[in-house]
């Protein structure tokens, strides 16, 4: 058996697998939002309930909203700053009495969907996170690429190109101390912060989408632009990986006029006379994350 741990900003979801990624088990509880030790606490508790409730026990794979250093162990550029500089892998293991595999949310979503879900059978997949935030993960030949650096995939935080939207004379600020990533026009906020300066409209993407389907011409204009702006962003990705399917995945991944307008936008921008990389929706949705963090391990232990 497998179990999964995914640590998000407001909730941790646990799951456990069998051989076959069929879910024995699953939960979600709310995250102790600040609190470093006594999320340590509640992952260990969940991974307890989980093994009672199944009556096995299983290897432990932790996604998280951040990677661990390579040099020190620790936790970096977590959003849940509570974990940032913290030993997470070194306490969960200690409080689980078992060793632990830890990676980033965005890897652990890669991972499931080239596993099991829409980029199965494809020889390099390239997972996308399209929501609050702006992130990805690579995976060739069914492995999790991690880079020396801990941060293979890390897209969102390069500068949309110049040409779509990245040249604005005043640049959004984004959370890492940089200005105009990708992450600032592409995450759900920043869809919205785009409609915002265009129309003084305070809209979300959600009612955005609803809107443009119903004819809503300002709404339209900012789906389009985003689409285009997506296309230019991905084509970065192309370039450089040229992976065999690009899965999106995160809120904004519902969107599915993305899957028909996105690839239209490639040619252009990408470096090649023809673009084959295919562009899927999840096959696991929200479940994909968690999922991923239980196949961290090529086979239970």
């Amino acid at each position: 058996m497998r179990i999964g741990i995914d640590i998000g900003g407001t909730k941790i979801e646990g799951i456990a697998i069998d051989q076959n990624g069929q879910t024995l088990f699953r939960e979600r509880i709310s995250t102790p939002t600040g609190k470093y030790q006594a999320t340590v606490s509640a992952v260990a508790a969940l991974v307890d309930r989980i093994e009672r409730g199944t009556g096995k026990s299983g290897s432990v794979g932790i996604g998280i909203p951040g990677a661990l250093s390579p040099d020190t162990g620790l936790v970096k550029n977590a959003n849940s700053t509570c974990l940032i500089g913290k030993p997470l892998a070194s306490d969960l293991r200690d409080a689980l009495q078992r060793a632990v595999r830890v990676a980033n949310d965005a890897d652990c979503f890669a991972l499931s969907e080239a596993t099991d879900g829409a980029g199965m059978g494809y020889p390099s997949v390239f997972g996308v996170i399209l929501g609050t935030g702006v992130g990805g993960g690579l995976v060739i030949n069914g492995a999790l690429v991690t880079g020396p650096n801990a941060i293979s995939g890390e897209w969102g935080h390069n500068p949309l190109p110049a040409g779509d939207g990245g040249e604005a004379q005043s640049l959004p600020p984004c959370y890492c101390g940089r200005a105009g990533c990708i992450e600032t026009y592409l995450s759900g906020p920043g869809l919205t912060r785009q409609f915002l300066a265009e129309t003084g409209r305070d809209t979300g993407p959600e009612e955005i989408a609803s809107a443009a389907e119903q004819g809503d011409p300002q709404c339209t204009a900012i789906l389009e632009k985003y689409e285009h702006q997506l296309a230019y962003a991905l084509s970065m990705v192309i370039n450089i990986v040229d992976p065999a399917a690009i899965v999106l995945g995160g809120g904004l991944s519902n969107l599915g006029r993305l899957y028909d307008s996105v690839p239209k936008h490639l040619p252009g921008p990408v470096f090649s006379d023809t673009v084959h990389t295919a562009l899927l929706p999840p096959v696991h949705g929200d479940s994909s994350g968690v999922r991923g963090a239980a196949w961290l391990w090529p086979s239970p232990e």
